[in-house]
């Protein structure tokens, strides 16, 4: 009888680590950026005016930092350690669309959708597109992209 090997165990995780580097870079830059936005709500720190906000509902930064903190900062972070551990967590199997799959591989997609429409709604409130959105937009593709590749979703199938 052939010897039948789990498919988890001799499956080599280089893209899930492309995975996770991308949502590294995604989330430790958001931290930076929706830190600094915390730190300094005007803008100031990183050369950002004001006016920048002006058809937006916000008179200050403070808001998008929180949220660019929080949503697209420590929640990726989070989500690389879920990636690794693969831990039993209730609550967000509840938000898990994909029932088949492990959360955290559900989880990595919703990311890569968020940062999609947070950099929509920049555009829309700042009315211009920059060469810094155009690459975010990539970066959420290329997130959704390795997440849905064969021999990243076999890693998190149940």
């Amino acid at each position: 009888m052939k010897d039948m090997k789990d498919p988890k165990k001799t499956q080599k995780p280089a893209m899930r680590n492309v995975l996770i580097i991308l949502l590294g870079f995604l989330g430790l830059g958001a931290i930076y950026g929706g830190g600094t936005l915390i730190i300094s709500p005007s803008g100031e720190l990183l050369g950002m005016p004001l006016s920048l906000l002006e058809h937006s509902p916000f008179n200050s930064f403070l808001v998008p930092g929180i949220i660019l903190f929080s949503v697209l900062g420590i929640a990726p972070c989070l989500l690389i350690i879920a990636l690794l551990k693969k831990p039993e967590k209730k609550f967000a199997e509840r938000l898990n669309f994909f029932k088949d799959m492990h959360w955290s591989w559900s989880y990595s997609i919703y990311t890569g959708f968020a940062l999609i429409i947070w950099i929509q709604i920049e555009m829309l409130f700042l009315q211009a597109v920059e060469w810094i959105h155009v690459f975010y937009v990539f970066l959420a593709v290329a997130i959704i992209f390795v997440a849905l590749l064969p021999q990243v979703r076999i890693l998190y199938k149940k």
